[in-house]
């Protein structure tokens, strides 16, 4: 949740409202360091798909070795 990306507000509300089980004025009354405080640490990194294995592929794709590179 960066600020060149911007914030998902549709969800970030949606958390806070069923998660959180905030009330609407709590909710849009806090900063959001404070959000993000009680949503906790990131969570782990998403797996890889297959739109990223491709990607990656794509972009170090695999070199031919000589007969004595093994």
């Amino acid at each position: 949740m960066s600020a060149a990306q911007g914030f998902d507000w549709p969800a970030l509300l949606r958390v806070g409202l069923s998660r959180l089980r905030l009330p609407p004025d709590q909710f849009w009354a806090l900063t959001p360091a404070e959000l993000q405080l009680m949503l906790g640490p990131p969570s782990a990194a998403a797996p890889l798909l297959s739109e990223g294995l491709a990607a990656l592929m794509a972009a170090y794709p695999d070199e031919m070795k000589g007969a004595d590179d093994g």
